[in-house]
């Protein structure tokens, strides 16, 4: 998995930054570590050798900044490295435009042509879905329900086989801003799907076109990029399972060599989990830096969605908990929130007992009346009410008392941090800052 190689890097950089100093013998083992590391994640072998190399010789032959001790230079040196490994940071337009999007089979192509409606549409575009395969008879089906979960356009023809057509007649009936075309896949890349392809292209004349591609299949990413680029000019590659893929390394990477670049990465299986790839918020992530920026995004796209209103009242009850038990979920895995604060190693028996803990939690609240969600304290003193809780929502009567007692601590931090002045403070100044602080890694 993914979180695996960040997990291995991070600790043989903690093997440097826990060194009372470093000299030369200490970079050139960082070097081999990361070599046997990046190799193991299925990173192309002469990639790996030319950033060992440019590792060794700015770590140990480049100037420095004057305000860093060498340690924290040869960390930097490390980032920027894996940071131009991993490739550019892609910015996607967000106006008035037509997208081709193409894959082979088992890439999530036609979830990933949802997912991109649901991006466009928290950028506040219109969005219209266009089913064109008509290679995988469930595609059709399949695209609509996402287009209805997503709240787009959806346009296709039943029983046609000519791709171009339903492209031709889609664009006759859409006025959506953001118009995304989901193309037959195959097993393997053929003469027959690029002659599917630049038909399509023939009518939709695309704005962006993009190759889904599935992160387990490593370096072999770069030559599927360049073999389709062949067929449709290329805008970007968008990397899926990149949450549950030990190759992802490999694929971003071997994109990244190739004349293609990464445009958006899945990070899971809901619609939301699509980010627009930031190479340096990436990399960030693996080595534990704080990615304080996308946790905002997340909250921000979050707080839109949900009523703010019943959040932000003066005193916190079970039924604003609730809320904000709901717009935390909708965040994504708690792994992902975790990750982006720099926490990436907590333990993954603790998030999973976590997650557990939190649908429980959503079962006694909806187990209680009205008035014990207002009012937490008629459920303390009552033995029955917790009883009843208990039964409703098919947990024990210890645990709901857990729930309790971790209400009660939250409603008291929850008033800490309200008079909590300087907390405030520093987050805003944290918040302010630019670069990733690099002394936080390992």
């Amino acid at each position: 998995m993914i979180t695996d190689l960040g997990t291995k890097l991070r600790q043989t950089l903690a093997k440097l930054t826990n060194r009372p100093f470093v000299d030369e013998a200490d970079v050139k083992a960082l070097v081999k570590d990361l070599q046997r590391i990046l190799i193991a994640s299925d990173v192309n072998v002469k990639l790996v050798l030319q950033l060992s190399k440019n590792i060794q010789q700015r770590a140990l032959k480049s100037e420095k900044l004057e305000a860093l001790s060498l340690k924290e230079h040869v960390l930097k040196v490390v980032y920027e490295e894996l940071v131009e490994l991993m490739g550019k940071s892609y910015r996607p337009r967000l106006d008035r435009h037509r997208i081709l999007v193409c894959g082979l089979y088992g890439s999530g192509k036609t979830t990933t042509c949802a997912k991109l409606a649901h991006y466009y549409k928290t950028k506040g575009l219109s969005t219209a879905l266009v089913a064109a395969d008509t290679d995988r008879p469930a595609a059709q089906d399949q695209l609509e329900q996402l287009a209805k979960q997503v709240g787009a356009a959806f346009y296709t023809i039943r029983g046609e086989q000519d791709a171009s057509r339903i492209t031709r007649e889609a664009l006759k009936q859409s006025k959506e801003e953001v118009v995304i075309v989901d193309s037959a896949g195959r097993n393997a890349f053929d003469g027959h799907l690029v002659e599917e392809l630049r038909g399509i292209a023939g009518e939709l004349k695309p704005d962006e076109n993009y190759l889904v591609i599935s992160a387990d299949i490593g370096q072999v990413a770069g030559r599927q990029a360049d073999q389709f680029n062949s067929a449709v000019p290329l805008s970007g590659v968008i990397a899926t399972k990149m949450d549950g893929s030990g190759k992802g390394g490999g694929a971003l990477s071997s994109v990244a060599a190739s004349d293609a670049k990464i445009a958006f990465i899945g990070v899971g299986e809901k619609i939301g989990d699509l980010e627009v790839y930031n190479s340096e918020k990436f990399v960030g992530r693996l080595l534990g830096v704080p990615d304080i920026e996308g946790l905002l995004e997340k909250v921000k796209e979050v707080s839109e969605e949900t009523d703010l209103q019943k959040i932000q009242t003066e005193k916190l009850t079970i039924e604003s908990f609730y809320e904000q038990l709901k717009a935390a979920k909708k965040m994504g895995p708690l792994g992902n929130v975790f990750s982006m604060l720099g926490a990436a190693d907590v333990p993954k028996e603790m998030v999973q007992q976590s997650e557990e803990k939190l649908k429980k939690f959503e079962s006694m609240i909806n187990s209680m009346t009205r008035a014990e969600k207002k009012d937490a304290s008629l459920i303390r003193k009552s033995p029955e009410r917790i009883e009843r809780i208990a039964k409703g929502s098919g947990c024990t009567e210890k645990e709901v008392r857990e729930f309790l007692s971790q209400f009660e601590k939250m409603e008291k931090m929850m008033s800490m941090f309200k008079k909590n002045r300087g907390f405030r403070k520093k987050m805003e100044k944290m918040l302010k800052g630019g670069a990733p602080d690099l002394k936080m890694v390992g």
